[in-house]
């Protein structure tokens, strides 16, 4: 029952899509009307500045580690080491913020609340995968592909540093809610089309 409540109180913390709130409340804009199309930070600073963007990023981790803290306090210790309900919170809090409830299930891409996720669970893995991104985006100037990339990485790695085989698969789920999220950043950047970051 508490595992049941932990992912219900995971994805209405999910749903609750900072660039949404922020847009409307503040700017009284949809950002899923301009740019992208899409509800996270990227879109955000291009459509809105930084200072959106900044809050953005703020409330889009706090629900991920929100709902991390909920689920190990509701669940437990299920087995020993394993927090099962800080998991499915976690995951379920992308998937809130992917699909919101509160907007028409049109929300991100879910890539900030799933580094919080896996911050919460492997801080060192999340680090690297940190890391691995920000060199990405350095050199290639594309977010979607250093998103991806760290993504990708997090459930190898957190294999390396934990060897924890749940933590490994809630990476591997997180792994696969960013990449099919970016679907469409996948064709752009096949087609060449994709948008890349100003420094500036």
């Amino acid at each position: 029952m508490m595992l049941v409540l932990s992912a219900v109180i995971g994805y209405l913390l999910g749903s609750v899509n900072t660039s949404l709130v922020v847009g409307k409340l503040i700017y009284n804009t949809d950002v899923r009307q301009y740019g992208s199309g899409n509800a996270g930070a990227t879109n955000t600073l291009r459509t809105l500045g930084k200072t959106a963007a900044l809050l953005v990023v703020i409330g889009d981790s706090l629900k991920g580690i929100l709902a991390c803290l909920m689920g190990r306090w509701l669940a437990g210790e299920t087995s020993a080491g394993v927090y099962a309900g800080e998991y499915l919170a976690g995951i379920m809090a992308v998937i809130g913020h992917n699909w919101p409830l509160y907007f028409g299930f049109r929300g991100g891409k879910g890539v900030m609340t799933a580094f919080a996720v896996a911050l919460m669970l492997s801080p060192m893995a999340a680090l690297i995968c940190l890391l691995l991104f920000i060199v990405t985006v350095a050199i290639t100037r594309y977010v979607s592909l250093g998103s991806m990339i760290g993504g990708a990485a997090f459930p190898a790695v957190a294999w390396l540093t934990d060897g924890n085989p749940y933590l490994v698969l809630t990476g591997v789920l997180l792994a696969v809610l960013i990449i099919f999220r970016h679907a469409s950043n996948i064709k752009r950047l096949v087609d060449g089309n994709e948008k890349k970051l100003s420094f500036k």
